[in-house]
């Protein structure tokens, strides 16, 4: 699994966080920060959550 963000459209509710807090984190703004693009096996299901969580749906999953 890869992860992107497109932080240009995210809103900060900071759900990303809350449900990935070793993949995902936020600057001073709240605007999404990624962490880790290639998220450990273990990690996947809370980014897969993450992603489902987030109400501007800036987080993008590739090779699922």
């Amino acid at each position: 699994m890869r992860v992107e963000v497109d932080a240009d459209k995210c809103i900060g509710s900071g759900a990303c966080v809350i449900a990935c807090p070793e993949v995902f984190s936020q600057d001073e703004g709240g605007v999404v920060i990624l962490l880790e693009s290639a998220p450990a096996p273990a990690q996947h299901e809370q980014v897969r959550e993450a992603a489902r969580a987030c109400p501007a749906e800036v987080i993008t999953l590739v090779d699922e």
